[in-house]
């Protein structure tokens, strides 16, 4: 069947159909980046990336599919330049304004600075996708591969096999726009108009893309998250801001001198520590819950001392006082009076 040659459709029709055709009557517009239609850049704000560039839908509708080739306007000459195009020794196309000059010809690399080629951009290589034969695709869906225009048909024809439809030209690499040409960065051509730029041959071979196959499966993240507390004379509460944690895969151990937790969060998250107590508790006394937005712990202490921190100190606290109430330290609440434990209180007198 034909396929519609009107920007942003590109659909097959039949010639004796009805079906109506979405496109754009304008031209693209590439600036600093963006990318954009002239006819509908106030209704589909411009976009970076050419792929999404490519999915704006068309802003105007009329009763049929056309495959007539689309009228090019010449270019309006201009009072102070006229662009002319030569071609290098590598077969590129070159744009230059003034008259037509041979192109110089490219200096040796050994000659240029050795600065100049230690510094030089080495790109990156490029990791193609890879289709999914486990995912089922709908009649009509087009390759993904860029400059691939083959509408899925069947597995068998399409997919399974070598037979010719399971044959890709396309491009491996993005598209590049720059001073007013276009191409792509895996082959050296480069046209001025955006249709000629659509009409540029794949420069490599393989097997269609219908459905992209996720090759790296996701990772696990560790994270942390923010640890509070606050106690009373028997007991010491600890609020982990772990929000929708995971209860039935997530696990809270208690013992004497250390708690341990391991947290599974929302995206591949998880937030393991241990934490060496500032005091002794009884872990058949202690308990866990988990809400929405945090895991609450309740620690029952096995004196009634006053817990100046959390975690055990690795280094001198110096004059700090094990004590409760006013008169204590980092996590302390309610008490008016000093409360301390038999060490303490013999220290005291």
């Amino acid at each position: 069947m034909p396929r519609c040659t009107r920007k942003g459709c590109g659909r097959e029709f039949s010639e004796d159909g009805t079906e109506s055709c979405t496109f754009h009557p304008g031209a693209p517009v590439f600036h600093e980046g963006l990318k954009s239609w002239s006819c509908c850049s106030e209704v589909y704000k411009p976009v970076l990336d050419f792929d999404e560039f490519m999915k704006i839908p068309g802003c105007t509708q009329t009763e049929r599919h056309t495959d007539e080739a689309p009228r090019v306007e010449a270019p309006k000459p201009s009072s102070s330049a006229n662009l002319t195009m030569t071609t290098d020794s590598d077969g590129q196309e070159v744009y230059s304004s003034g008259p037509s000059t041979a192109p110089k010809p490219k200096q040796p690399i050994h000659n240029q600075p050795l600065e100049a080629v230690a510094t030089a951009p080495v790109r990156a290589p490029v990791v193609e996708e890879e289709d999914d034969l486990n995912t089922p695709v709908s009649v009509g869906t087009a390759c993904k591969h860029k400059g691939c225009s083959v509408s899925f048909v069947s597995d068998e024809v399409n997919r399974i096999g070598d037979g010719e439809g399971t044959v890709c030209t396309y491009h491996p690499s993005p598209p590049i726009f720059r001073e007013g040409s276009k191409g792509y960065l895996c082959c050296k051509r480069r046209v001025l108009e955006f249709d000629e730029f659509l009409k540029i041959e794949g420069c490599k071979t393989g097997r269609h893309l219908f459905a992209i196959k996720d090759l790296k499966p996701e990772t696990e993240q560790l994270t942390t998250c923010r640890i509070d507390h606050y106690q009373t004379v028997d007991r010491v509460h600890v609020s982990i801001f772990a929000k929708q944690a995971d209860k039935e895969r997530s696990q809270v151990n208690f013992e004497q001198t250390q708690i341990s937790f391991d947290l599974y969060l929302p995206g591949s998250k998880r937030f393991t520590k241990t934490v060496e107590l500032f005091g002794p508790i009884d872990p058949s006394a202690s308990s866990f819950t988990f809400f929405g937005t945090k895991v609450e712990l309740n620690l029952k202490k096995q004196d009634n001392r006053s817990w100046t921190i959390l975690e055990r100190a690795t280094q001198d606290l110096g004059g700090i006082s094990l004590t409760f109430g006013v008169g204590g330290r980092t996590g302390t609440i309610g008490a008016k009076e000093t409360v301390l434990d038999a060490t303490n209180k013999s220290k005291a007198l």
